[in-house]
C-alpha cells in the first residue's frame, strides 16, 4: 500500500473514531504509543512523574501496559480473574430471594464482565474510570476510559494526554455517579510492584539471546587490505553471501584477540529469569504454582492453590461491595435494573474436606439421599444391603 493510501485509511480510521465518540460525555483522541525499550530508569522516572506534585499519569500507564504483556504475568493474572468470573452470581431482593429475570439481564447483556473487570484492574492499575452510554442499536454498553488520559490525584480527564489540553474535572459533573463511575486501588497499583521484575527479567533474556547467538553461531574474522576499496569490497560481498551470523573485517596489519570470559551457558541468566518469576507469581498469587518442575510437589502445589483461592475470595468481597455501593445504584439511575436489589456471589463450599466430613459422619448418622445428589452430583438409589448386625444380635449365618 503506498503512503498516500496508508495516510488515507488512517485519516478514515480516525474519522470514523470520532464519529464513535459523539455523544459521548468524555471523547478522547487517537495517539500512537511508541513502543521503546524500558528498563529500571524509565520506571522511576515515569513512577515520580506520576507521583508529584503535578502529576502526569501517561508516561507510567504506557510502561505498565508494556508490563502487563509478559507471559507468565498474563497467566497469572487471568488465573486469579477466571476464577472470580466462573463462579456464579445473583441480584437478590429485599426479600432475600433471587432476581432470576434481572440476574440473566444483567449477564446476558455482558455488563457483568466489563464492569468487575474494571473493578479488578483498578487493584492493578491503580484506577479505573467507567462511562455507560447506549449503542447504535440502543443496547446500554461501556467502557474503561484510558488511564493515559486521566489524573486520578487531581480528578482530571485530557482528551489528549500529551498536550493536556481541554482538562475535564470530571468528578464534577453532573453525570459522574452514573453514567460515569470510579474504582481506585491501591496507589499506586499492584503492577508497579512487579514491573522491575518484568524488565529485569527482559534484560536477562535479551542478553541470553545474545549468549545463544554467539555460541550458536560463532562471528567470523576476515583479513584483507583495507585500504583498496575493490578488495574491501570483495571481502565485504563474500561475508555477506556465507551467512546471517556476525562478522567483522580487519586490515592485514591488524590483529584480534578473544577476550577470556566468564565460562558459561547461560547459568546466570536462568537463575535470574527464575528468580523474577518466582517474585511475580508471590505478588500476583500469593505462591509459586507449578513453576519449579525439579523441586515441585503435590502438597506444595495444593497449599499454593489455596492460597490463590483466598485472595480470590477477597476480590469477591472487594466486588461485591463496589457493586452495591456503586454499580446497582447507578444501573437503577439509568433505569437497566429495577427494585432494591443486592449483588452477591454463590457461597462456595470446600468440597473434598465435606466429603470427607461426611464420609466419616454416615456410619452414625442418616444423611439425607437428596443432600447427597445436590451436593456431590452422586446418584443415590437406597441404602445397600447388608447380611446382618452384629451389634444388635441378629445371625450372619442364615
Amino acid at each position: 500500500m503506498s503512503r498516500k493510501k496508508t495516510r488515507i485509511a488512517r485519516l478514515n480510521a480516525k474519522e470514523d473514531f470520532n464519529k464513535e465518540q459523539q455523544g459521548r460525555i468524555l471523547p478522547w483522541d487517537l495517539q500512537s504509543v511508541l513502543q521503546i525499550r524500558q528498563d529500571i530508569k524509565s520506571w522511576t522516572s515515569a513512577l515520580n512523574a506520576a507521583l508529584a506534585d503535578e502529576p502526569k499519569t501517561w508516561m507510567y500507564q504506557n510502561l505498565l501496559s508494556q508490563v502487563a504483556n509478559d507471559a507468565l504475568l498474563t497467566s497469572q493474572i487471568e488465573n486469579r480473574k477466571q476464577q472470580l468470573f466462573t463462579s456464579d452470581f445473583r441480584l437478590v431482593n429485599k426479600n432475600g430471594d433471587e432476581d432470576e429475570a434481572q440476574t440473566e439481564l444483567l449477564a446476558a447483556s455482558g455488563l457483568y464482565r466489563d464492569i468487575t473487570n474494571a473493578i479488578l484492574d483498578a487493584k492493578y492499575y491503580w484506577y479505573s474510570v467507567l462511562e455507560f452510554f447506549y449503542d447504535a442499536d440502543k443496547n446500554l454498553k461501556c467502557h474503561t476510559l484510558p488511564r493515559t488520559n486521566i489524573v486520578p490525584q487531581t480528578g482530571t480527564f485530557y482528551r489528549n494526554y500529551s498536550e493536556e489540553n481541554s482538562p475535564v474535572k470530571y468528578r464534577e459533573l453532573p453525570e459522574f455517579g452514573t453514567w460515569i463511575l470510579e474504582f481506585t486501588g491501591e496507589q499506586p497499583g499492584l503492577l508497579n510492584k512487579v514491573a522491575p521484575h518484568v524488565l529485569m527479567k527482559r534484560f536477562a533474556q535479551s542478553c541470553w539471546s545474545e549468549l545463544c547467538e554467539i555460541y550458536g553461531i560463532p562471528p567470523r574474522v576476515m583479513k584483507t587490505n583495507t585500504r583498496d576499496k575493490d578488495m574491501l569490497s570483495r571481502a565485504k560481498t563474500m561475508m555477506q553471501q556465507m551467512g546471517a551470523a556476525a562478522w567483522f573485517i580487519i586490515d592485514n596489519n591488524e590483529s584480534f584477540d578473544w577476550a577470556q570470559g566468564v565460562q558459561t551457558k547461560g547459568e546466570v541468566y536462568n537463575e535470574l529469569i527464575r528468580l523474577c518469576n518466582n517474585e511475580i507469581s508471590m505478588v500476583i498469587s500469593g505462591a509459586i504454582i507449578s513453576q519449579d518442575t525439579t523441586n515441585g510437589n503435590r502438597s506444595k502445589d495444593e497449599a499454593a492453590q489455596e492460597m490463590l483461592w483466598q485472595l480470590v475470595q477477597s476480590d469477591m468481597k472487594q466486588v461485591e461491595q463496589l457493586w452495591n455501593q456503586s454499580v446497582i445504584p447507578a444501573l437503577q439511575k439509568i433505569g437497566f435494573l429495577k427494585g432494591e436489589l443486592r449483588f452477591a456471589y454463590d457461597e462456595t463450599e470446600d468440597i473434598e474436606q465435606l466429603f470427607r466430613f461426611t464420609t466419616g459422619l454416615m456410619p452414625y448418622k442418616e444423611v439425607d439421599n437428596q443432600w447427597l445428589e445436590d451436593t456431590f452430583g452422586v446418584k443415590v438409589t437406597g441404602d445397600k444391603a447388608t447380611g446382618g448386625n452384629l451389634l444388635t444380635g441378629t445371625d450372619f449365618f442364615v
